[in-house]
This record gives C-alpha cells, sequence and structure tokens, in this order.
C-alpha cells in the first residue's frame, strides 16, 4: 500500500494522505513521499489546481509518535542535529504546498491534529466536513507550532486567537472554524471531497500564469510595504503581457466585439 494516493482528473489532482490506521500521521517515510509527490505536481503544467485530503476519519493527525520516540532514544549528543535535520524537511515540505504555483484546497475530512492542522493551512483555501476538527496540540507534547501554525494561524483568526490556541491546545469544532475563519467553507461529510474539486476547479479556471504570478505576490501582502509589491506586481504583469493566455483571451474579447458590429 503506498502512502500517498494521488488521481488526476480533468487537471484537478486530488492527494490523499494513506495511513488511515495511524489517522494518517507524517512518519519520516511519508514525508518523503509526500515532499516528492507535491514537487512533481508543482512542476506539472497539466494540473491546474491540487485538493489535499486524508483517507479514512482523520485529515492529519500530525506527526507520528513512534517517530518522536525514535528520535529521544538517539544518542544524547546528536539529538539536536537530528532534530534540526528533520526541521529542514517538514519547512521543506510545507514550503512545497504552501508555494504551490496553482490553487489548493485543504478538504478537511476529519481531525486536522498539530502538524495536520499546519498542512491544512498551508493550503490556500480550507473547506472542512462537518465532522472536522482542528487543534494546534504541539503544547500538550512539549512542543510548538512547527509545521507554519505561527505563520498561518495569526493571518487566519488574529495574533489574540492564536495564542489562545496555540497556549491551550484546544479542539476547534467546524462550526466555530468557520466562525474564526480557520475554514472557509463547511460541507457534508458524504458531499465534503467532491466539493472541494469542484471548488478547485472553479478557482482554477483562469490564466495559470497569471494564478500563479498573483499568488506568489499576495502570499507577501504582510511582510512588504505597499511600493515592494506594486513593484513585483508590475515585473509580473510584464510577464502576462506576454503570455499565451493574455493574447488568446484578448483576441477572443475583439474578435466578440466585431460579431456584434
Amino acid at each position: 500500500m503506498t502512502l500517498i494516493d494521488l488521481q488526476t482528473r480533468e487537471g484537478i489532482s486530488t492527494l490523499t494522505l494513506n495511513r488511515p490506521d495511524k489517522m494518517n500521521a507524517i512518519s519520516d517515510d511519508l514525508r518523503t513521499e509526500l515532499i516528492d509527490t507535491l514537487d512533481a505536481l508543482g512542476r506539472d503544467n497539466s494540473v491546474r489546481a491540487l485538493v489535499f485530503t486524508g483517507a479514512g476519519k482523520g485529515f492529519c493527525a500530525g506527526g507520528d509518535i513512534g517517530g518522536m520516540k525514535g528520535r529521544m532514544e538517539a544518542p544524547e549528543g546528536e539529538r539536536g542535529f537530528n532534530g534540526w535535520k528533520r526541521q529542514q524537511r517538514v519547512h521543506h515540505q510545507v514550503s512545497l504546498l504552501h508555494h504551490m504555483p496553482k490553487p489548493t484546497v485543504a478538504a478537511v475530512n476529519g481531525a486536522a491534529a498539530g502538524l495536520g492542522a499546519d498542512i491544512a493551512l498551508s493550503c490556500d483555501l480550507v473547506m472542512a466536513s462537518t465532522a472536522a476538527s482542528f487543534s494546534w496540540s504541539y503544547i500538550k507534547r512539549g512542543l510548538i507550532p512547527d509545521g507554519g501554525g505561527m505563520y498561518f494561524l495569526p493571518r487566519r483568526v488574529g495574533l489574540s486567537r492564536a495564542k489562545e490556541l496555540i497556549f491551550t491546545g484546544r479542539k476547534v469544532e467546524a462550526e466555530e472554524a468557520l466562525k474564526l475563519g480557520i475554514a472557509d467553507r463547511l460541507a457534508a461529510p458524504e458531499n465534503l471531497l467532491a466539493e472541494a474539486q469542484a471548488w478547485a476547479a472553479e478557482l482554477s479556471q483562469g490564466s495559470g500564469t497569471a494564478l500563479a504570478l498573483s499568488k506568489s505576490i499576495i502570499e507577501q501582502t504582510f511582510e512588504q510595504s505597499a511600493e515592494q509589491l506594486f513593484s513585483q506586481g508590475s515585473l509580473a504583469q510584464g510577464i502576462c503581457y506576454t503570455s499565451t493566455e493574455h493574447r488568446e483571451s484578448v483576441l477572443a474579447f475583439l474578435a466578440k466585439l466585431s460579431e456584434k458590429k
């Protein structure tokens, strides 16, 4: 059994974490497969959008506890460096998903805990099942959010609310997640995947070039000044002017105008 199931239909890829017996917890082997898969999807021009979900009852339970036990049993003098190397892999995985040059939708089918909650927020948009829940439960393992939660969560819920959720590690059910802005939409469990795929298709109808460039700039909105963003926008627009999508859409629009005359 592969640790990831990947299906692509009409340009929409659905990536499913496939460790249902472990609530799709991220092991080192799964992380390696996930990095390879995300890297390939980002480079595949035939893929217009990505839906990210989990098999079985859970979205992702976070980091694999077995792996944590193994790290604690490493020689004392190696634990710190081993941990640093692991973090590089975690951040690479998160970065590939966050910076995917096409729309990404998390279809959260069940519990998203710790790293699982971070992975959901690494996506552009979050559609949650009414049976889903979110928790930044790192504190309960004596850890800090290491999968992007300290970056993504404040941007969705505000600084003070993010502190409360991280400091307590409490569970946020689907309705509250929607109210707080953790989830963008809710769906019935039986309709979740189909609705997420339809949403991904809707989001990816436009120019792939313009989508990728827009995403790369808007992700920096809170870190850069208006002038810096305007400058990046000017450069990106120059690229769009030369794209096949722009040329074809302008010519099609002009042809319609001519038909009306």
